[in-house]
């Protein structure tokens, strides 16, 4: 299977529940729709192309689903130097830099478009200047040699299940290659779910929230590839996975990273 399926129907809310309401943008009408979009604590007009043929043209329900996820586990991300792969439309990284003044650096495929309609989703949103960008083909070389980033998120990017050795491919360049950006350490970030667990996310971590409806042996082929490969899966609820390295010792055991 190329493509992982899943319900078209399953991709927006009721009317009555529905989180976004727009209309066409009369300059280029043809090209792109724009919306308004609630997010916990606000609003964010959002510029989404009508087609795109790398699926980066519209915001999927994990969005807000991991928005309010790191809205509750907040201080696990305050202060982190944070990168998000498949962008998309840039309204994630939008809402994190407005809400909690994230440094965070979007990215997505080697797409022209893509990179300008993020500038563009940032300037109508009020950032300025615009959040960095990296155009970034997964699997190919990381345009970044010292990757210094301590934290990578990412919202419903298993969509193709080819890529999927492609992305464990950059994955592990980035945890693996990871550099801190400053010699001073810092303290794990952790904080309290309901139900009184914490969550500790170590540096570097890739923090990634699934909501597509898609079989659960091609969601399994990422997760097991991600074992495979030497990192470490670990579920924290609500749909939401942490991915680390594991740590190799001298006799070529294996530890976990705490």
């Amino acid at each position: 299977m190329d493509i992982a399926l899943f319900s078209p129907s399953s991709l927006f809310h009721d009317d009555e529940d529905d989180t976004s309401s727009g209309e066409e943008d009369t300059e280029s009408q043809q090209s792109y729709v724009e919306r308004s979009h609630k997010f916990p604590g606000m609003e964010l007009v959002i510029r989404e192309f009508s087609f795109h043929q790398l699926n980066a043209n519209l915001l999927w329900p994990g969005t807000f689903a991991f928005a309010e996820w790191l809205v509750e586990h907040r201080p696990s991300i305050e202060g982190r130097h944070c990168l998000e792969l498949g962008s998309g439309t840039g309204a994630l990284a939008i809402f994190l830099r407005r809400l909690l003044n994230l440094d965070i650096t979007t990215s997505d495929y080697n797409d022209q478009e893509i990179e300008e309609n993020i500038a563009h989703n940032c300037r109508v949103n009020g950032i300025t200047p615009v959040l960095p960008h990296i155009k970034h083909t997964w699997g190919d070389t990381f345009p970044t040699a010292d990757p210094d980033w301590d934290l990578i998120i990412a919202s419903d990017i298993l969509l193709y299940v080819k890529q999927y050795a492609n992305l464990i491919k950059t994955l592990l360049f980035l945890l693996k290659s990871y550099k801190p950006k400053d010699n001073n350490a810092r303290p794990q970030a952790k904080d309290e779910q309901s139900g009184g667990q914490s969550v500790s996310l170590p540096r570097p971590a890739f923090l990634m929230s699934w909501r597509r409806r898609i079989g659960k042996e091609d969601e399994s082929l990422f997760f097991s590839g991600c074992e495979d490969a030497g990192l470490e899966v670990k579920h924290l609820g609500s749909r939401v996975y942490c991915i680390k390295p594991r740590e190799t010792t001298t006799n070529g055991d294996q530890i976990e990273i705490i």
